[in-house]
């Protein structure tokens, strides 16, 4: 694939996690397909260690890869059908022709999950701009041990992995930054509004770095975090699927019409400029003074859809079709001036975490864990996306000095905290399993380490190449 494809294609040995996992699944494959796989694609799940809810505007994150990850054993078929099967048998197989088939996401409980390896075979075979070999089917059975709807990138990670692996079946020219932009674009197949980190960390990952994840032109800088930070997940056991309802595109449209409504203000050609970062570039304004020009601009708590179709000076019919998304058609009220708050304060988190974990002061991590503190309250009050369990873990690290904030889009999922070394690892975490989980039902009879865990910097996605006797081995091209 390009320059990539040896880069991506790697040896497994048997010091990998990964190795009894990917035995099984090969198994597993031969059992269901009668035949052995061509290759694995392994990709990785992410955590976000700060700079929620900023990347759809244009501004840097800061996540990594974690040890949960997704594979997808595959191999081509001869009958122009997607198999596609899953190793937990708690989720339906599903088959369809390669040349014909259609997304159609139910209106009620969001996309079945198969529907994101659609959109990952969507997104290589129908965009114009690669070349790549005719359409041809594929057997792709899916491991994957990522919590669903938790916020550490489940689904995005599906749609990585089918992404790879259709390019790599069908001989693509890309390198891994093309990957990550369709695999961003296609996501919207199923209504994800997103902004592509989750699909930046998957490929651009390098392990024992944290990235900070740059747009226009996607960039990736490894970044060395302090030698004593010790980084944990705790899933609160609350799921929240960001494409089963419209939250998460709610909070994208608001923070839209407020950069629209701003640039508006300022007399620009508002129409073309829907993010946050374009905007401030055309301004040429620093980001406290983005601060001040929406506390100067944006007086209203909340606008209602007639004040903004006033505002803009557009009809009703503009309105919906071409400044709403599907899912948020009907929307009578917004929230702009709480969110374009949250989006340029959280921008300027970003900028100071990243300069205090260069930096070699004593007290670097206690203020990163002051930052990361900071971005919770902000998502919890000016973003409206917390939850009830993820407070309550916010208010037990809290009380143990830890700098704990929700990661991923919220409304239930994990949230990651920053400790000063093991012990305070070990500290925290003995103390969620004492004084959460056991209150919680969902956590009951359940293995504990699976949901509240350390973590440590992850590669981004490989190719795993399979030779006739079932081996896995490296490419040397």
């Amino acid at each position: 694939m390009a320059s990539d494809r040896g880069a991506l294609c790697v040896e497994v040995l048997e010091a990998v996690p990964e190795c009894k996992r990917l035995s099984r699944l090969l198994e597993c494959f031969s059992n269901e397909f009668a035949r052995r796989p061509s290759f694995v694609v392994r990709c990785s799940g992410r955590v976000n260690i700060i700079g929620e809810h900023v990347d759809y505007c244009g501004y840097p994150v800061f996540p990594m890869a974690i040890e949960q990850t997704i594979l997808l054993a595959v191999a081509p078929s001869d009958d122009n059908l997607l198999h596609i099967k899953n190793a937990d048998n708690n989720f339906k197989p599903y088959k369809c022709n390669v040349l014909t088939y259609s997304i159609d996401v139910p209106t009620v409980g969001g996309p079945h999950w198969y529907q994101y390896v659609l959109c990952g075979v969507k997104g290589i075979l129908e965009n114009s701009t690669i070349q790549h070999d005719s359409p041809r089917g594929m057997m792709i059975l899916l491991s994957g041990n990522i919590p669903p709807a938790s916020g550490l990138s489940s689904s995005s990670a599906i749609v990585s992995a089918t992404v790879l692996a259709t390019a790599y079946m069908h001989n693509a020219t890309l390198n891994k930054q093309t990957l990550a932009t369709i695999s961003a674009e296609c996501e919207k197949f199923i209504g994800t509004q997103g902004g592509g980190m989750d699909q930046a960390i998957a490929y651009l990952a390098q392990e024992g770095c944290a990235q900070l994840i740059e747009w226009n032109p996607l960039r990736a800088t490894p970044i060395q975090l302090p030698e004593n930070a010790v980084f944990v997940i705790a899933n609160s056991l609350s799921e929240a699927n960001k494409a089963a309802t419209s939250d998460f595109n709610q909070r994208v449209v608001e923070c839209r019409l407020a950069s629209r409504l701003l640039a508006k203000q300022m007399k620009l050609n508002w129409r073309d400029l829907n993010r946050f970062a374009d905007l401030q570039k055309a301004l040429g304004y620093s980001l406290e003074q983005m601060v001040s020009l929406v506390h100067a601009n944006l007086g209203l708590n909340v606008y209602t859809r007639t004040e903004l179709i006033t505002l803009l000076e557009v009809t009703e019919e503009d309105f919906a079709d071409n400044l709403l998304t599907p899912n948020t058609r009907n929307s009578q009220t917004f929230k702009l001036r709480q969110r374009a708050l949250h989006v340029f304060q959280e921008a300027l988190r970003v900028q100071q975490f990243i300069e205090t974990a260069k930096s070699t002061s004593e007290d670097c991590i206690s203020r990163m864990k002051t930052l990361m503190k900071q971005s919770h309250e902000s998502l919890r009050t000016l973003y409206e996306c917390s939850h009830d369990n993820l407070d309550r873990i916010v208010a037990i690290s809290d009380r143990l000095g830890v700098g704990t904030r929700l990661t991923g889009a919220g409304w239930g999922g994990c949230v990651v905290a920053l400790c000063d070394g093991v012990e305070e690892s070990k500290r925290f975490v003995e103390t969620l399993k004492t004084e959460f989980y056991t209150s919680i039902p969902k956590a009951q009879g359940c293995d504990i380490g699976s949901v509240c865990f350390t973590t440590s910097p992850q590669r981004g996605a490989e190719i795993y190449l399979i030779d006739k006797h079932q081996n896995i081995w490296t490419s040397s091209s």
